[in-house]
């Protein structure tokens, strides 16, 4: 046996992911308004890509690899990822205008479906841009600026220093949570004037703003409302008897009886535990959310459609390349043109391919899910994302990242592409298995029908039972408890005590 140094060749296959491979599955991930802001840098970054609009006067030529692209059905992303074959790709200018994507359809004028999903506008009919949502927000004032106004009206010289400080600890839902004890030594004065501070800003609109507890904003509002008498002190001091219900140690406490009792918690629950929430904004401005998708009826089927208006058109500018490349330039400057043009093309083919991909989920999802896009959420049917994979021949992974932060506009609401993917409960009757979501959907409105009789668990799984869902109680009890619901003690205190206040 041989213990020397040899030279050995070995022969093998492995998969390589380039970088632009890498940003193909990167963007299926991304949501439209991510996309957007990707585009946005990429614009920034290759002075070879520009926004269609942006040079009307420079139009871009196709070249006949573009149309030898256009003319055969695109490789998907797993057959890209499988092939590896970043060095051959073909140029491609996308437009989402044509008739891949929106043309003559019910979203070619506006970002909404007008009929199909409620919404219409006057928006988009010669620029093809869609409406500025920034637009529809409000100038809307935060909390912090719209107690410095009223500070800056009643206090100056060091309370408008002091109160400014505790202005800046208000939390978004008014309360006053940090340590007045470290503002006074910050700012070097006695805890009392930082205290008498403090109560002249829990005098500021909104009531209650500026407590440090649940019994402090509830007795900042009574007091507003003139309402703070010793008997409603000694209620709001005994909070947690009445989250319990008990109703009867509450009359002994505040000394009244049952009438002036349910009169006391019926102006409580006027008050607004949360008083800062009001003033709350999204720091973007509006703070709706954008769907990626559109869902409307055509005929007997369905029309889907991505939502061109929040992605940039983008076009590579042949014109300019032909000037940079036609000039004179060393090996390195050659080098970084032709560097542009390779990720340019790139970019255009991913972003083609994303639109293509995500179209073909969510058209499957449709198919899949016709009967909740007809008739409901208690039509819901189990889905997986293996199923759907199958069904358009995609690895799972590749539908994982599609239906990630992706959302879905039709007329019955905005859905996220997740929501249509749940488990499946057993039906009673041997029959087909029916989705969480429907299932939940049931429970909410078995509780919601309640009358005088509180329904149990048990109560809730025999009825169930009796719609041909085999359950447990266990099971009833989750999903009651994920939708925000309370037990049958708790939604019977809640009963009594609503009867109490009626």
């Amino acid at each position: 046996m041989s213990l020397g140094p040899r030279l050995d060749l070995r022969q093998s296959q492995s998969l390589v992911m380039t970088p632009q491979l890498q940003q193909a599955i990167r963007l299926l991930a991304l949501s439209n308004l991510e996309v957007e802001s990707f585009i946005a840098e990429e614009l920034d970054r290759n002075p070879l890509l520009e926004s269609a609009g942006e040079n009307e006067d420079a139009p871009s030529e196709a070249t006949e690899a573009d149309s030898d692209f256009e003319s055969e059905e695109p490789a998907t992303v797993d057959q890209l990822v499988l092939s590896g074959d970043a060095g051959a790709d073909a140029p491609l200018d996308v437009d989402y205008n044509s008739e891949d994507f929106h043309q003559d359809s019910t979203a070619d004028a506006t970002l909404g479906l007008d009929g199909g999903l409620g919404l219409s506008g006057d928006v988009g009919s010669g620029s093809g841009e869609g409406p500025d949502f920034d637009s529809f927000a409000a100038s809307e004032i935060s909390l912090q600026d719209h107690l410095m106004a009223q500070a800056g009206e009643c206090l100056s010289g060091t309370d408008l220093i002091i109160a400014a400080h505790i202005i800046e600890q208000i939390e978004e839902t008014g309360y006053f949570l940090a340590a007045l004890g470290d503002i006074a030594q910050r700012l070097g004065v006695p805890l009392a004037e930082a205290e008498r501070v403090l109560r002249i800003v829990q005098t500021f609109d909104p009531p209650g703003v500026g407590a440090r507890s649940l019994s402090e904003c509830l007795a900042l509002q009574a007091t507003d409302a003139n309402r703070y008498d010793p008997a409603m002190a000694r209620l709001i001091d005994n909070l947690d008897y009445l989250a319990k219900g008990n109703l009867p140690a509450l009359k002994r406490i505040c000394r009244v009886d049952d009438e002036d009792l349910a009169d006391m918690i019926r102006e409580l629950r006027a008050y607004d535990p949360k008083p800062g929430c009001k003033f709350q904004q999204n720091e973007d401005g509006a703070d709706a959310i954008v769907p990626d998708v559109f869902v409307a009826r055509k005929g007997l089927g369905w029309a889907i459609e991505l939502n061109g208006a929040t992605l940039p058109k983008l076009l590579i500018n042949r014109t300019y390349y032909t000037e940079l490349a036609s000039g004179p330039q060393d090996r390195k400057s050659k080098a970084w043109l032709s560097e542009c043009l390779a990720s340019a093309n790139w970019l255009l083919k991913a972003l083609d391919q994303r639109a293509r991909t995500i179209v073909r989920v969510s058209t499957e999802i449709v198919k899949q899910q016709d009967a909740f896009f007809r008739n409901g959420v208690e039509h819901l049917k189990p889905l997986t994302l293996r199923a759907v994979a199958e069904a358009i021949g995609m690895h799972e992974s590749t539908v994982s990242r599609v239906t990630s932060n992706k959302y879905l506009a039709c007329d019955r609401g905005l859905f996220e592409l997740k929501y249509f993917f749940t488990s499946g409960i057993q039906s009673a009757d041997g029959g087909d298995a029916v989705s969480a979501e429907a299932v939940k959907s049931h429970i909410k409105a078995l509780i919601g029908a309640e009358d005088a009789k509180i329904l149990s668990d048990d109560q809730l799984v025999d009825l169930l039972r009796a719609k041909g869902f085999d359950i447990a109680r266990r099971t009833v009890a989750k999903y009651r408890e994920a939708m925000g619901i309370g037990s049958s003690v708790q939604r019977r205190r809640q009963k009594a005590l609503g009867a109490r206040a009626a």
